[in-house]
């Protein structure tokens, strides 16, 4: 786990998100508490749990995105679920089980990669050494058995493996050569042909509609020590062959048991779940039979927040030590909706604000992935340059802050439509225009944007 004090943590997350200072500090305190129970003993390690968090506030403030950065900040395995996706069990519908079995799915991908990597170079090397084989045959190689019992028996033929030597050296170093001129790139648009693996697998799904996830039969899993993977033939170029093959070879270094392994260990000590919409699940009162998509959902959420044991297809998975963080608008209910038992599971509570003009500005032009930059960038492959003055820059803030205030908030999302609309034109035409150089000021923004605006009746409100 990368050694961030909150600082350094809260620093990172302002590169990306805007405001929330609270929120910011909150999780920060939470991904260095993980650190601090790394570096205890084992008889006290074990009896520190995560302090989960509950994010209160309006849709597009921020709440998903400081989970998703805090995540990768340190590369831990993280997931995104909604809340109102899930019914009781028992049900049709997703049962809350998924949610720790796609944590593991997604613990094993980020693993998958780091192993893949280390072995990258190897891979490499004999991608080569496949493309060589096949530019350039061995005699012999290409006849087939007469007899089909050869490859059963690992029995081959005499004749087919007698190679002259001189033949044989001339033609190592001849695929030397061969590989050679593909690391240097010259036959990369040549064609080849080349074995693949068919991942196309027979699956039969059992107990289809009745609620029971991920019950099927793969024979490719249950045959896969029996009979070798199948394999197909695709012709392509030489450069896209390497790319496959040197996968191919990386999934064949890789100790997959080693995998499952460190990827289950991460994702019960650093996994972080966020549960979106979770104020959808709350309410009282507003069904008078069985609620199974609300208190139904909760109470089944309940042993998975708290800490339980799930049984996944790689094995048992703990949640006691995975970090949860709920969010949710919290217009309709209330937290105190919530059955007491989630409640106190979620003991930090923040409370997120709705966005300013202030923000908005800073939101456009601050963070790395400012939406000014994205346009500009996007732009900018078309040859042309677009500058935007200050007070062009404050007028969109303004406008979209007027524009969450007439109707509904929807935080940093509205200036996705208020870009779109202003750059419409530009977009549309750049291409094809000749200036090269596009300067956006505050009398273009007020002529493109002003029919958005809705100024508020307030004769309605006088008596």
């Amino acid at each position: 786990m990368v050694e961030l004090t909150p600082k350094q943590i809260v620093e990172e997350l302002d590169k990306y998100v805007i405001g929330q200072e609270g929120a910011k500090r909150s999780v920060a305190v939470a991904l260095r508490n993980r650190f601090r129970r790394n570096l205890l003993p084992d008889e006290i390690k074990n009896e520190i749990t995560p302090k989960n968090i509950l994010m209160i506030g309006p849709t597009g403030v921020g709440k998903t995105e400081i989970a998703r950065r805090l995540a990768k900040l340190v590369n831990a395995p993280f997931i995104k679920v909604e809340a109102t996706k899930f019914t009781e069990v028992g049900y049709v519908g997703r049962d809350v089980d998924s949610i720790v079995r796609d944590i593991i799915e997604t613990s094993i991908r980020i693993v998958k990669a780091e192993r893949s990597q280390e072995v990258q170079e190897k891979a490499y090397e004999l991608a080569l050494e496949q493309i060589g084989k096949v530019l350039l045959p061995s005699p012999g190689k290409n006849k087939k058995d007469n007899n089909p019992f050869e490859a059963l028996f690992n029995y081959s033929s005499r004749e087919a493996e007698a190679v002259i030597p001189e033949e044989d050296e001339n033609i190592t170093m001849n695929r030397f050569y061969i590989k050679e001129k593909i690391r240097r790139g010259e036959l990369n648009d040549q064609i080849v042909e080349i074995e693949v693996e068919d991942n196309s697998s027979s699956t039969i799904d059992m107990f289809s509609g009745i609620g029971i996830e991920q019950m099927s039969i793969n024979f490719q899993d249950m045959l896969g020590s029996i009979f070798p993977p199948k394999l197909k033939k695709k012709k392509m170029f030489v450069k896209d062959a390497i790319k496959i093959l040197t996968q191919q070879e990386a999934q064949k270094l890789i100790d997959m048991d080693s995998v499952i392994d460190e990827a289950i260990m991460r994702a019960e000590e650093r996994g972080i779940i966020f549960i979106d919409e979770i104020d959808k699940i709350a309410g009282k009162g507003y069904s008078t039979g069985p609620d199974v998509s609300r208190e139904g959902v909760q109470r089944d959420i309940l042993p998975i927040v708290e800490g339980s044991t799930v049984m996944t297809k790689y094995g048992p998975v703990k949640t006691d030590y995975m970090l949860f963080i709920g969010a949710g608008a919290f217009h309709v209910s209330k937290v105190s909706d919530l059955i007491p038992e989630l409640q106190g599971r979620f003991p930090v509570r923040v409370e997120l604000t709705s966005l300013t003009k202030e923000n908005f500005r800073e939101i456009l032009t601050k963070p790395n992935n400012a939406l000014i930059k994205q346009y500009k960038a996007l732009l900018h492959t078309e040859g042309l340059e677009v500058d935007f003055e200050e007070e062009a820059v404050n007028e969109i803030a303004e406008i979209a802050a007027i524009m969450n205030e007439e109707s509904e908030d929807i935080g940093a999302r509205r200036l996705y439509t208020v870009m779109e609309k202003l750059f419409e034109d530009l977009s549309y035409n750049a291409s094809e225009m000749t200036e090269k150089r596009f300067t956006i000021t505050k009398e273009y923004v007020e002529r493109i944007l002003s029919s958005n605006i809705k100024e508020k009746d307030t004769s309605r409100y006088i008596i």
